[in-house]
C-alpha cells in the first residue's frame, strides 16, 4: 500500500505551532479591538466650514469657549485644548431616566483645530471639535473612554456660527453708517 499522505513528526509540530500562534493571535486581536471600538462608532468628528477669514473665526471660537478653562490656546497653530471638566453631575442628570446605572465621577476635554483654507479665491475657516469623555463607574475598573453623543460639539459649533453672523451684520451696519456720513458731508 502507498502512503499518499505521509505525515511525519515535524509535520505535526509545525501544524501544532501555526494552530497555537493563530489562537493567540486570535484572542489579542480580539481583545484589543475593544479598547479602539469607539473609534468605528464615531467616524465622523463634528466640524463646519465658517466664510469668514481666519482671524474673524477664531476671535469668534476663543469668544464661544471663553467658559472654559484653557490649557493651550495657539492662533499660529489654530488649537485650543481645555483642561479637564468635570461633568458627573450633568451626566447623571442626563441619564437618570435611562437604563444605565449612575457614574461615580464623569470628565471630558475639548480639542478644537480651526484651520484657514479657500474656497474659489475667497478664505474660508474650517473648525473641528473633538470632544473626549471619561467615565468612572466604581473604584476597580477606573477610568473608560466613552464616545461622545455630539451634542456640546454641534452646539458649540452653532453658537460660533451666531457669534459670526452678529459680527458680519454690526460690521455691515457701520459701513452703511459710514456712507451716510460721508453722503451727508457729499464726500
Amino acid at each position: 500500500m502507498i502512503n499518499l499522505f505521509p505525515i511525519n513528526s515535524s509535520t505535526v509540530n509545525k501544524n501544532k505551532l501555526l494552530v497555537y500562534i493563530f489562537t493567540i493571535l486570535t484572542f489579542c486581536s480580539c481583545s484589543s479591538y475593544e479598547k479602539f471600538e469607539y473609534m468605528t462608532k464615531e467616524v465622523e468628528i463634528p466640524n463646519k466650514v465658517f466664510k469668514s477669514p481666519y482671524s474673524q473665526t477664531w476671535t469668534a471660537v476663543v469668544a464661544t469657549i471663553n467658559k472654559f478653562d484653557l490649557e493651550l490656546q495657539n492662533q499660529e497653530s489654530g488649537s485650543i485644548k481645555t483642561k479637564w471638566i468635570d461633568n458627573t453631575l450633568k451626566l447623571n442628570f442626563s441619564d437618570s431616566f435611562g437604563s444605565s446605572d449612575a457614574v461615580k465621577a464623569a470628565k471630558f476635554k475639548l480639542i478644537i483645530n480651526v484651520i484657514k483654507g479657500f474656497q474659489s479665491s475667497k478664505e474660508v475657516t474650517k473648525v473641528t471639535i473633538y470632544k473626549r469623555q471619561l467615565v468612572n463607574q466604581d473604584f476597580l475598573q477606573g477610568w473608560k473612554v466613552v464616545p461622545s453623543d455630539q451634542i456640546e460639539e454641534q452646539t458649540l459649533l452653532y453658537r460660533i456660527e451666531r457669534a459670526l453672523m452678529i459680527d458680519q451684520k454690526i460690521k455691515a451696519i457701520e459701513k452703511e453708517k459710514l456712507r451716510a456720513e460721508e453722503r451727508k458731508f457729499g464726500i
